[in-house]
């Protein structure tokens, strides 16, 4: 049989084939036959003569461990998870020390108590890849090594990154317990079902897609039991309130209202149907299949009562939420191009001023009309339709927005520690890669944290690894790897597109066509990740690390200055209902003179940037702050959390399109392969020395395996000479100046080695405690035996003794008796035989008598 390898193909990328002749050096074609049948003939490059990548024994296809096959490339990667993934239903593989997880679409029983159990305590590769095999190794080495941790999981939009984190949170909350009767992890999972709904959305990939980014720190106190936890939010999608796509939904909250305006509480709402209202129709999909609204709604409003949210609060959302709906029904009539009038008693907004409490006229006015003011003056100037519309809008967004932070903080308020917290493990949940037909600032903001989050990964998996090995001497062959900096550079340093974003957004004739021109003519042709579409001058294109995304100036610069009416505001702020007024007290009281706010604090959680107290007349300068600059700081100090915890990465892979369950699009796997660095993983993991420990560390750990005489004053040289009896090859490990480097799985055999002498060590003491407690009954029970011998003896003795005497009797009678009976018989018989004697005698003598 000859060797079997891989080639490239349009359709499947890689195809297996088996050569047909043995390849000699010089040969410029290779004989191949497809696993189909079909013979071909395959040309080798002239200039590389590269041969194709060679396929796997069939005895490694199916590992757990990307790292373990023997060809470590990108077709044996693929056909790996593949064959995984369809062969044998699991979704979980590793890739050194990256968990790839494959979206079923599908509910698999693999998550239940039962399966928590088995997972917990276990090494991470002693059982079948799991996301609660990373989740122990989290919570291990937080209580080993007295370290905070991070699970950062990522991946494109409908992967499956929302599912695996919350199944990760939900291994701590079971492993750990809480430290009080509080069940405080009951309320950290309580946490899931109100972030989803007030967060989540349909979308055209995903049924179920965060339109938000959030980082949970779970805090733990020093027994590591849940005492409480945090969340930090990032850059919610406001523009979604106002407007779905073809096919999409609004957040989840909305429609669960809509299918639970039966209910008696709800009456005041005067709710209907989704399709009734604007800001639920548009996307044409107002039902998720298997989803059913009403229940969700139930789910929701059970996790707010764990939460410690009132039922008076929580009618009290219902009603800005049905608010909100009533305000997208709003329309305005023209009076000329320049002003417009809400049409007189409009029942939309009648019903938006009930719900919210305020005046119908002073609502209906300034939804109209804006404030000026200039040094000398004040005027009020009417706005046309179309302005009227967008400030209708730009005012559903800000409360929504206001509205989901408030929650947020009522949300860390439920789930805060009451005592000290002695570390913490962090869930990143963030949006994964995104690019549609059309993309806007949102697009580019949830771009750019991918973009940084490749970078944390590319520099803890790669860079610093490198690094490290630099420093400590140790023999390394740098791999080159795709470092994205200059996209980075790009988008935030100075004169970067944020930068001039900003800027523009200063100048009071600033538009998203004059914005446009300046990044022309900054970047093009300057910057090789910076490219202009041909048939447009309304949009750029950046090369991300995933791919070329075609971004649409248009809109970017009102996002970005996140602009809400000052009038509308200070109405809502004059409301009867007092939650309302609640949303705004925290907003600046100092607002620009444009009479335009910024809600600029708005896509952030309030936990997520934490500026220094503001000095009197500073209000203004830091309410003025763009949305990409908050989203900026919130970014860096988002990846200052992470470098300041040890890592664990989940790299969720989305294997089609169409969101059927155990389908894998090999196209579309590679790309994402390609894109999250785990073929980068798999070559460093393969050739370095994944695991390492100081040498006080390694003495500490494994002081067990040697010998009293091993033991010497200088720990290194210690350490050394343990190591050299334990591991004959040397080529599994490297002594650095600070550290043991150890190839992949010599830290196990280790681990093995340790387990199997205390494993020893406790048979021996068991054994000799069994021993002792064996011989103590052993004596017992040989004393009573011997008692018990003695009485049965005895008792024995004297039966045999009674026995002797009554057949020494009997023997006696019955001598006697046989003689007397024998004495009868002999002499009747003598009696006869004399009588006979007698007779014959007598009858003789007569005969010889009468004869003579």
């Amino acid at each position: 049989q000859y060797a079997r390898v891989w080639i490239p193909d349009p359709e499947e990328v890689w195809k297996s084939a088996e050569l047909l002749k043995d390849y000699k050096p010089g040969d410029k074609v290779l004989q191949l036959r497809l696993e189909e049948g079909k013979d071909l003939e395959y040309c080798l490059d002239p200039k590389t003569k590269e041969l194709p990548p060679l396929r796997n024994p069939d005895i490694l296809v199916g590992e757990n461990d990307l790292t373990a096959l023997s060809y470590l490339h990108e077709p044996a990667v693929l056909h790996n998870l593949k064959v995984r993934f369809i062969d044998s239903k699991l979704i979980y593989t590793y890739c050194g020390i990256v968990l790839v997880a494959i979206n079923p679409y599908e509910q698999l029983p693999i998550y239940g108590e039962d399966i928590i159990n088995a997972y917990s305590g276990q090494n991470m590769g002693d059982m079948d890849p799991h996301i609660f095999a990373v989740a122990e190794e989290a919570y291990k080495q937080m209580a080993r090594d007295e370290r905070n941790q991070s699970i950062i999981v990522s991946g494109e939009s409908g992967a499956g990154k929302t599912v695996s984190a919350k199944y990760a949170m939900r291994y701590f909350a079971t492993v750990s317990g809480s430290a009080s009767e509080a069940n405080v992890e009951e309320k950290v999972l309580a946490s899931n079902p109100i972030m989803e709904s007030i967060g989540n959305a349909k979308t055209t990939r995903n049924d179920n897609s965060s339109r938000f980014g959030k980082y949970i720190e779970i805090g733990f106190d020093k027994r590591y039991r849940i005492i409480g936890a945090n969340m930090r939010t990032y850059l919610l999608e406001k523009s979604r309130v106002v407007f779905q796509a073809e096919e999409e939904r609004n957040y989840h909250i909305f429609y669960q209202l809509c299918a639970s305006a039966a209910l008696p509480e709800f009456k005041t709402l005067r709710l209907g149907n989704a399709n009734y209202f604007h800001y639920t129709k548009q996307g044409g999909s107002p039902v998720i299949d298997g989803v059913n609204d009403a229940k969700e709604m139930v789910n929701t409003r059970q996790a707010c009562t764990l939460l410690g949210i009132s039922d008076s609060y929580q009618m009290g959302i219902f009603r800005i939420l049905a608010g909100i709906l009533h305000l997208g029904n709003v329309e305005f009539a023209s009076r000329d191009s320049d002003s417009c009038t809400v049409p007189p008693k409009h029942e939309p907004l009648t019903i938006f001023c009930d719900l919210m409490g305020v005046e119908y006229e002073e609502m209906a006015h300034w939804l109209c009309h804006r404030k000026l003011a200039t040094a000398t003056e004040t005027y009020i100037k009417p706005i046309s339709k179309l302005h009227a519309i967008n400030a209708r809008d730009a005012l559903a967004k800000h409360i929504y927005a206001n509205l989901f932070n408030w929650i947020v903080d009522h949300v860390n308020k439920a789930l805060h520690a009451t005592v000290k917290q002695h570390s913490f493990i962090g869930v990143l949940d963030i949006y994964g890669f995104e690019t549609f037909e059309i993309n806007s600032f949102e697009q580019f903001c949830i771009n750019y944290a991918n973009e940084k989050l490749q970078q944390q990964f590319n520099m803890h998996v790669f860079k610093l690894e490198q690094e490290e090995y630099m420093k400590e001497q140790i023999p390394w062959t740098l791999i080159d790897f795709y470092d994205n900096q200059p996209c980075i550079n790009l988008i935030e340093a100075k004169m970067g597109v944020l930068d001039l974003l900003d800027e523009e957004c200063k100048m009071p004739k600033g538009s998203d066509d004059t914005w446009a021109q300046k990044l022309y003519n900054t970047h093009l042709n300057k910057c090789a990740l910076f490219e202009k579409p041909r048939l447009s001058n309304k949009a750029f294109i950046i090369k991300h690390f995933a791919d070329k995304v075609e971004y649409q100036c248009e809109g970017f610069l009102e996002k970005n200055k996140d602009t809400v009416y000052e009038e509308q505001i200070k109405v809502l702020k004059s409301s009867k209902f007092k939650l309302l007024p609640e949303l705004f007290q925290d907003e600046e009281k100092v607002l620009s003179p444009t009479s335009a706010t910024p809600s600029g604090r708005v896509p952030l959680s309030r936990t997520a940037v934490k500026p220094a107290k503001a000095r009197p007349g500073q209000a203004s300068k830091e309410h003025k702050k763009t949305v990409g600059h908050q989203f900026r700081n919130s970014l860096h100090l988002l990846m200052e959390t992470l470098n300041a915890t040890t890592p664990h990465y989940v790299r969720c892979i989305k294997p089609n399109d169409f969101k059927f369950p155990f389908t894998f699009d090999e196209k579309r796997a590679v790309q994402q392969l390609r894109a999250c660095g785990v073929l980068e993983t798999i070559r460093i993991s393969a050739a370095g020395f994944p695991s390492r420990w100081t040498y006080q560390e390694f003495f500490s750990r494994y002081r067990v395996l040697m010998k009293q005489r091993d033991v010497l004053s200088d720990r290194k040289q210690t350490c050394k000479n343990v190591l050299e009896k334990l591991i004959l090859d040397k080529d599994k490990y490297q002594f650095g100046k600070t550290k043991i480097f150890f190839r992949a799985g010599q830290v196990a055999y280790l681990e093995k080695i340790r387990a199997d002498k205390l494993r020893a060590a406790c048979i021996r003491i068991q054994k000799t405690i069994r021993g002792w407690l064996m011989r103590k009954k052993y004596v017992r029970m040989r004393k009573a035996a011997i008692t018990i011998q003695r009485y049965v003896r005895g008792y024995q003795a004297r039966c045999y003794a009674k026995f002797l005497r009554r057949t020494r009797a009997a023997i006696t009678i019955q001598k006697f008796q046989r003689m007397y009976v024998v004495r009868k018989r002999y002499q009747c018989m003598r009696a006869a035989t004399i009588a006979l004697q007698a007779l014959l005698r007598g009858y003789m003598a007569r005969n010889k008598y009468q004869m003579v």
